[in-house]
């Protein structure tokens, strides 16, 4: 008992000097262990794609890729709750909030039965953006999923050497003449033969996802699965 009740006043005061905020709405109603209220984890906008064939993130590689099977976990939508979350883990340095989304993403993944993976494979960022940001948002997704499914982070698999302009204000011809070539294979006996998944955080026309599995391709994996944590149609 009393224990508890000096556990809970450093809690307090540790709190008090530095305020633990959720990282979708800002308030610090929330459990220490989380970086989301229970507000937001309510509001998150689940898209159910991992559990149905055909989904429509499936249907962007059409033609594009052999996938053994691909989702997105949440819709992205501007001014929301998850555009906050990975606005503020990608740059603002949320890492914990990836982490968090990582290991929601292994649960569903896992649940699905559909995603049956040897390997996790992070997008990789070209690596002048990564030190400026400090950590690859792909792959720190990669470790909260790794954690959940148990499967191994491959992140020296692919590279990216190259520097590539914004995909953001490009349509999907724009984007794939900018990203196509951009990525290297390092280590393909790491993945040959083996069933591997392609990790990234947003997918909007599926070019450099595309371009990244292309490239891992090469190395004769046994299947190819893609999963980004959110999904921004146009």
């Amino acid at each position: 008992m009393i224990k508890k009740i000096v556990r809970d006043i450093k809690e307090a005061f540790l709190h008090t000097l530095f305020p633990h905020l959720c990282c979708g709405c800002g308030t610090d109603m929330l459990n220490s262990e989380s970086t989301l209220c229970i507000s937001c984890l309510a509001a998150l906008p689940h898209t159910d794609f991992e559990r149905y064939p055909d989904n429509p993130v499936e249907k962007l590689f059409w033609g594009r890729l052999p996938l053994k099977a691909a989702t997105a976990q949440f819709y992205f939508t501007k001014e929301s709750v998850i555009q906050n979350i990975i606005h503020r883990f990608k740059y603002k340095g949320h890492k914990e909030a990836g982490l968090q989304l990582g290991r929601m993403m292994g649960l569903r993944l896992l649940k699905s039965g559909r995603f049956d993976v040897d390997a996790l494979i992070p997008l990789p960022l070209y690596p002048p953006k990564e030190r400026k940001r400090g950590y690859n948002q792909s792959a720190v997704l990669c470790e909260g999923i790794s954690s959940v499914m148990n499967v191994p982070v491959l992140n020296d698999v692919v590279s990216r050497p190259y520097f590539t302009e914004t995909q953001t204000r490009k349509g999907r011809i724009e984007r794939w003449k900018n990203i196509e070539g951009k990525f290297s294979l390092n280590c393909a006996s790491q993945i040959h033969g083996k069933k591997i998944l392609l990790v990234d955080d947003v997918v909007t026309t599926g070019a450099t996802l595309e371009a990244c599995g292309a490239e891992l391709l090469k190395a004769q994996p046994k299947e190819l699965f893609i999963a980004a944590c959110c999904y921004a149609f146009r």
